[in-house]
């Protein structure tokens, strides 16, 4: 069931009954209860026209060579190098990560990390994080299902739902999410490149700068 939900094609049997334009999708509905959906096809990708930042890398190489898989590669990316930090202008720590725990009406859920943070003004966050390696998509599933867990387990911070996903080896994007009409939509995306130091140059440096006025 969990491939199904968030990982694999349902078979071709269940798929051919949907109407054009639309597909299945299966949402907890309580404890080791499911239900099937039908919602619009919606689908999140990186923009290729979005301009890329060089962040010089801050990865242990010891990180690089003994990651197990593209999604646990990834998020020790994003935590080493604060990534979230950079995106949201937020300082934040990482919670806990694979959180597995249960929602009300949902059922039991896994949170691929959980971040919380504070801003300028002491205002507090909690950010769960989707992390999608190799050919994964984002899943309006899990982002809806995350949203609902911060609301009921954290209910005074407020809940900023984060994607991100491996553009290439050393290339990042990040997305703020968020559930409409039963449709991610995206608040936010930046793509981050990480690099030596060294690649980082004075136009790089200029052009940035520029950016910031804004």
């Amino acid at each position: 069931m969990y491939s199904f939900r968030y990982r694999r094609e349902l078979p071709f049997e269940i798929l051919k009954t949907a109407e054009f334009g639309f597909e299945w999708i299966i949402e907890g509905a309580g404890r080791a209860e499911y239900k099937f959906k039908l919602v619009k096809v919606n689908r999140i990708i990186p923009n290729d026209s979005l301009m890329s930042i060089k962040i010089p890398d801050s990865t242990p190489e010891l990180i690089r060579i003994h990651s197990l898989s593209d999604e646990q590669a990834l998020l020790a990316v994003v935590r080493y190098n604060r990534l979230i930090d950079i995106f949201l202008g937020l300082t934040t720590y990482s919670l806990q990560n694979h959180l597995r725990t249960t929602v009300k009406q949902i059922g039991q859920i896994e949170i691929d990390e959980i971040y919380v943070g504070i801003d300028r003004n002491g205002t507090q966050f909690v950010l769960p994080v989707q992390a999608k390696g190799g050919s994964d998509q984002l899943s309006v599933v899990q982002t809806k299902q995350d949203i609902e867990c911060c609301k009921e387990k954290f209910p005074q911070l407020v809940c900023r739902a984060i994607s991100a996903q491996f553009i290439s080896n050393d290339h990042v994007a990040l997305f703020e999410l968020a559930v409409d009409d039963d449709m991610v939509k995206v608040l936010d995306e930046r793509h981050y490149k990480l690099v030596s130091a060294s690649e980082i140059d004075p136009t790089d440096l200029e052009r940035y700068r520029h950016l910031s006025r804004f």
